[in-house]
């Protein structure tokens, strides 16, 4: 343990997704504590703003083209993946409608992306810290949504859920080899995926029963993935960190 235990000075951080959102405000957040980072993601053109934002930060900048649902596109983009110490499982997507409507393509693309997609990132990663003998962090984004249930959103809790159950299968099977592996579940974070939703009728009406009244501002997901990626945590696996405005706590 350093003195500065929440120092990512010397790291490479892998982070999926890192395009626009959530991901993006990530790998500028783990740049800004001194990581070099590896952005990936589908838009390419995207991620050159993000490497952008990291330089800014005095940070190395590696742009992946990456499409985490297909396997043999993460095979081949960790063929030639530099060496990481932390990886970000952030890449998912969102299909709403009740499950006698929801199309067997639009299931296929939510389980790919979000539970199948994080399953072949961490399996590369895995691979390559068991091969180089070393340790290295897992944070997978999961959602307060895989730990209770949204309406109309069955593929996207189901996912959200396999991944928490990933996360805490991963941290039994490879705690011996040094490799961690954690889960922060956002609630409630205005991005492309929900900003819409939030503005409508229902939105509001679902913001009234998150107990701090708001959505959660990206800043305030600063220090859970900070801990998870850094020293601080050397002593965690498993865990699994809602940070939601006491949102799981609401009362029924």
């Amino acid at each position: 343990m350093t003195d500065t235990p929440f120092n990512l000075d010397g790291k490479r951080a892998l982070v999926t997704g890192a395009s626009s959102g959530l991901g993006a405000h990530f790998a500028v957040t783990l740049a800004a504590a001194g990581a070099d980072v590896v952005l990936a993601a589908r838009r390419v053109e995207k991620l050159e703003e993000t490497a952008a934002a990291v330089r800014d930060q005095g940070r190395e900048a590696t742009v992946v083209a990456l499409d985490v649902s297909d396997y043999a596109n993460v095979e081949k983009a960790f063929a030639d993946m530099p060496a990481l110490d932390v990886v970000v499982n952030n890449a998912g997507i969102n299909r709403i409608g009740a499950t006698h409507d929801i199309s067997e393509e639009d299931w296929d693309a939510v389980m790919d992306t979000n539970l199948k997609g994080v399953w072949a990132v961490s399996r590369f990663a895995i691979r390559h810290w068991l091969d180089a003998g070393r340790g290295g962090s897992l944070i997978n984004i999961a959602s307060i949504l895989g730990l209770r249930i949204g309406g109309m959103l069955g593929p996207y809790c189901i996912s959200k859920a396999g991944v928490v159950q990933m996360t805490q299968s991963l941290a039994l099977d490879y705690a011996k080899a040094g490799i961690r592996c954690n889960a922060i579940c956002p609630g409630y974070f205005e991005t492309d995926m929900n900003r819409d939703f939030l503005q409508t009728e229902q939105g509001q009406k679902l913001l009234k029963r998150v107990p701090f009244k708001r959505t959660g501002q990206m800043q305030e997901l600063d220090g859970p993935l900070l801990l998870l990626a850094s020293d601080a945590s050397s002593y965690m696996t498993g865990a699994v960190i809602p940070v939601d405005g006491g949102h799981l706590q609401s009362s029924l």
